[in-house]
C-alpha cells in the first residue's frame, strides 16, 4: 500500500514501531524513493545527522544520513547491510531524534563497510572509520528495533531517568 510521504511524522519513544525489526523493501518501488527523499528533508528539518524509517512510523529497511562527502546533502540507504572492518570499539556520546533530550555514551565499532541501494536503484558501497560509521550503526540499530536506551550503561539510564519517564508518561 503506497505511503504519502507528506504525512510522515517523527515517532517518539515509547512508540511501538521503534522496537520492531523492519522489513526489506522493493528497491524498484517509486514510493520507496519518495519516502526516502522526504526522510532526507525531515532529517535536515530536525537538524539530525541520520533518520531511519521506523522513526517516521514505517517498518521499512531504509535509513538516511548526511552525505559524508557533502554535509549539506543527504544520502539514502535502502536495504542496507553493515560489515565491521575494524573491531576496535570506541565510546562516544549519542542522542536520538526519537529520544529528545536523552544522551548517553555508546560503544561502537570504529570501521564499517556499508552496502545497499540508493534512491536510483543502484547498488552502493562506502567504507569509513570516521563519525559517519557511528551514524550508520546507530541508524541500522533502528532497523533492528534497537535504541540507544538498549545500549547505554546503567549509569546513563539513571542520569536520563526523569526524561525517559516523562516520555513514557506522555503516551
Amino acid at each position: 500500500m503506497p505511503v504519502d510521504p507528506n504525512t510522515l511524522t517523527l515517532a517518539i519513544y515509547p512508540a511501538p514501531i521503534l522496537k520492531i525489526r523492519a522489513e526489506e523493501v522493493d528497491i524498484t518501488d517509486p514510493n520507496v524513493h519518495a519516502v526516502a527523499q522526504r526522510m532526507i528533508e525531515m532529517m535536515f528539518e530536525y537538524q539530525g545527522v541520520g533518520l531511519a524509517a521506523p522513526q517516521v512510523g514505517l517498518s521499512w529497511r531504509i535509513f538516511v544520513t548526511r552525505n559524508p562527502e557533502d554535509e549539506d546533502a543527504g544520502i539514502a540507504w535502502i536495504n542496507p547491510r553493515l560489515e565491521i572492518i575494524d573491531k576496535t570499539l570506541e565510546i562516544d556520546e549519542e542522542g536520538c531524534l526519537s529520544l529528545p533530550e536523552i544522551r548517553g555514551d555508546i560503544r561502537r565499532s570504529v570501521g564499517i563497510k556499508i552496502s545497499g541501494w540508493d534512491m536510483n536503484g543502484n547498488h552502493a558501497e562506502m567504507v569509513s572509520d570516521a563519525f559517519i560509521a557511528r551514524v550508520w550503526q546507530h541508524e541500522n540499530d533502528h532497523l533492528d528495533g534497537v535504541l540507544i536506551l538498549d545500549k547505554m550503561s546503567a549509569l546513563d539510564r539513571l542520569v536520563n531517568r526523569r526524561q525517559i519517564k516523562s516520555l513514557e508518561r506522555a503516551v
